[in-house]
């Protein structure tokens, strides 16, 4: 929509205002990023600007100092500056004069709802800017930067970050850390004056915060007005929340450049990532606009996300013919759809230790090559996979011992080893060959149809050799550069990003994606966690679950199946598990399970994702529920003992508070197990039908759950 102002631009999407602040020469300023405000007349908006100009303090400047999308020291801004740089030591501060502002509204885009484009110049520091700010069709507000030399001499950028300012009722802080196998823990803090910086070194990141959020006091899922930021970025990344004395606080973010990454020489230009911005009433309206976004791109996967069997811990490196021919069968008996040949196939891959790089397929382990498996697994009716980890390389390869000058190195020392391999420096022209031309020769030999993309080591002291200079923006640049060919020449491929299990997950990789890993840890009760705060990004479709074995290779806990398969089942669903020494009484229980995921696929890939905030921690409650409001999945998960017993009345968050919904146990999650005299309340016998506002407001009674076990819930509107 528009509205009518020649110097103030209202933009309004998707439940979300953008009111920009376009008068004068100034870089834009944002008076209003939130909630829609509604119709605002011009008049209207001019005294939305006059109402929000401070007065002026003492100690102070004489003028107002203005945040600009892109924060300037020369405005009296005495934060963090949105641009970082210098000229041999000169032109280290910028005022930019905006000479053009471009509004649009794209004709039948299906991401983008209207665009501005501010273009300004600073004639001092001879530079040029042009900032994008697009309001998508699903409320989110994403951002980019491009700056130019436009003098003699070399220009060295360090930052260009973009900026978004939040209201002075958000005095929370939530973010995200972690580490291999325990990704995507979050930490609250209170949002005090200063800055609040997280820096993704590294390009891998699990702990990494795929959002940065802030908000009022307790935010929660579904509550507190709450705003966050993500960098739209595969390399190393910053994001920060800032407050400062002058009555202003901001999110921001971009790439976090290197020494030396970005040189400028004349004319030439520099584009940063996409930042985005999201708010809501609670997490889950925040993160329900991200997935609103990728669901509504034209590359989002639109075809069932099929289930998947990977064989990595049903075999490791034991590749033999025959054993995973069975396992294919049994697969396949179950209900697989895709069936995925991990680590160990190429090269002198007989463990972690040696091969990396040599992307040939193995006589030794493939005496007929991969073709017998490939024919049985498709002869099965299910999809062939294969890994690939193509950015790595060990050093007892035929590929390394050939060009040790192939790695990201800073010159005249190797970095520190990382699961025994280094990392392929795919800036230099060679080594980028070596690996498409490799891949694409595989893909040319087999019917391939989904590769897993691995990414195991973080990029230290990633220098090219032999200039020394830093490389990980380039790195980054390339691998998009490869994907994107890998995927021109072979359009049906799917790929799954897999860095380490939760890392280098962002809406740049999934750009030329179609699924995270979301963890090396298959421990239904560490996946509770970490599938849940990945998705403040990304709907489930997009996050690779699986079914791992009873007792997880990863914490040695042992869990029953049908709390494992309950974990998985909302997400892209798959298995983890040599399904060869599972007895029959499993090999059934599983086949229902992946029987009730695909019945319910549609709606499980194509819900809005909902948490309710229940008061004691011991018990989740999460689910999806139709963008119609029509029906829903809820699951109700024990972590651990409760206080109480029974816990109480559990809400239902998410439904339509006007219609009547027919409640029931959902097979096989309906069956309450323990030996501790445990029981399913009254009403679970029979189905119970009530409004959506009394199941979300009021609640109802659930099963006792002995610690780490779930039960579904399916809710029809009647």
């Amino acid at each position: 929509m528009t509205e009518p102002s020649t110097d103030i631009r209202h933009l309004r999407a998707g439940g979300t205002s953008l009111v920009l602040d376009c008068t004068g020469t100034a870089l834009p300023r944002v008076l209003h990023w939130g909630a829609d405000l509604g119709a605002l007349d011009g008049a209207d908006l001019a005294t939305l600007r006059r109402v929000s100009e401070p007065p002026l303090v003492s100690g102070q400047a004489d003028v107002v100092v203005p945040l600009g999308l892109l924060a300037e020291h020369s405005a009296g801004w005495l934060g963090t500056p949105g641009l970082v740089g210098h000229r041999a030591g000169t032109d280290f501060s910028t005022a930019f004069a905006v000479f053009a502002v471009e509004d649009e509204t794209p004709d039948e885009d299906p991401v983008v709802a209207r665009r501005v484009v501010a273009r300004a110049d600073d004639a001092t520091a001879r530079l040029g800017l042009v900032v994008v700010v697009e309001l998508l069709h699903a409320g989110l507000v994403r951002m980019r930067g491009q700056v130019t030399n436009l003098g003699d001499g070399v220009f060295d950028l360090a930052a260009l970050d973009l900026a978004l300012p939040v209201p002075t009722e958000a005095v929370e802080i939530l973010d995200l850390t972690g580490r291999h196998l325990r990704e995507r823990s979050p930490q609250r803090h209170a949002f005090t004056l200063g800055t609040h910086l997280r820096e993704s070194r590294g390009a891998r990141g699990p702990d990494a915060s795929l959002v940065l959020a802030v908000g009022t006091p307790g935010l929660a899922w579904r509550r507190g007005e709450v705003r966050g930021v993500h960098v739209a970025w595969s390399g190393n990344t910053r994001t920060y929340a800032e407050r400062t004395n002058l009555g202003l606080s901001l999110v921001a973010g971009g790439e976090l450049l290197l020494p030396g990454e970005v040189r400028l020489g004349p004319d030439e230009s520099y584009t940063g990532p996409w930042v985005y911005g999201s708010h809501g009433t609670g997490l889950d309206e925040l993160s329900g606009r991200f997935h609103r976004f990728l669901r509504g791109r034209p590359e989002h996967p639109r075809r069932p996300r099929p289930v998947t069997l990977n064989v990595w811990e049903a075999v490791y490196f034991d590749h033999d013919l025959a054993r995973l021919t069975r396992l294919a069968d049994v697969a396949a008996s179950v209900g697989v759809e895709r069936y995925v040949l991990d680590d160990g196939w190429f090269g002198s891959r007989r463990d972690d230790t040696s091969g990396l790089g040599d992307w040939v397929v193995s006589p030794e382990a493939w005496p007929h090559g991969l073709g017998p498996l490939v024919e049985h697994v498709h002869g099965l009716g299910m999809e062939f996979g294969l890994w690939f980890e193509p950015e790595m390389v060990n050093p007892d390869s035929d590929l390394y011992r050939a060009h040790p000058e192939w790695i990201l190195a800073v010159p005249g020392r190797v970095p520190v080893p990382m699961r025994h391999q280094q990392v392929l420096d795919l800036t230099h022209a060679g080594a980028y060959a070596h690996v498409r031309d490799q891949i694409l020769a595989v893909l040319a030999a087999y019917p391939i149809d989904y590769l897993k993309w691995d990414y195991n080591r973080d990029l230290v002291e990633p220098g090219h050799q032999p200039t020394g200079r830093a490389a990980v923006h380039e790195q980054t640049r390339a691998l998009y550069r490869l994907l994107d060919e890998i995927r021109a020449a072979h359009p049906g491929l799917e790929i799954e990003s897999c860095a380490s299990g939760g890392g280098r997950v962002d809406l740049g990789i999934l750009a030329r994606t179609d699924r995270v890993w979301g963890s090396d840890s298959i421990d239904p009760l560490e996946r509770q966690q970490i599938e849940a705060y990945t998705s403040l990004l990304l709907p489930p479709e997009l996050v690779g679950s699986h079914i791992g074995s009873p007792v997880s290779h990863t914490t040695g806990r042992a869990h029953a199946l049908d709390f494992r398969a309950a974990t998985a089942f909302f997400s892209h669903l798959g298995i983890e598990w040599d399904l060869t020494a599972a007895s029959p009484a499993e090999h059934d229980r599983l086949r229902e399970w992946v029987s009730a995921h695909k019945a319910h696929r549609p709606l499980l890939h194509g819900g809005t994702v909902v948490h309710a905030d229940h008061a004691d921690d011991a018990i989740w409650v999460h689910g999806v529920v139709a963008p119609d409001g029509g029906e829903a999945i809820v699951t109700i998960v024990a972590l651990a003992t409760t206080v109480a017993s029974p816990p109480g009345r559990l809400r239902i968050p998410g439904l339509a508070p006007d219609a009547h919904y027919r409640l029931t146990p959902l097979a096989p999650g309906d069956v309450v197990h323990g030996r501790t005299g445990h029981r399913a309340p009254p009403w679970w016998a029979e189905p119970v039908t009530l409004p959506g506002a009394v199941l979300g407001g009021v609640g109802m009674q659930a099963p006792v759950l002995n610690p780490e076990q779930a039960v579904l819930l399916h809710l029809v509107r009647v």
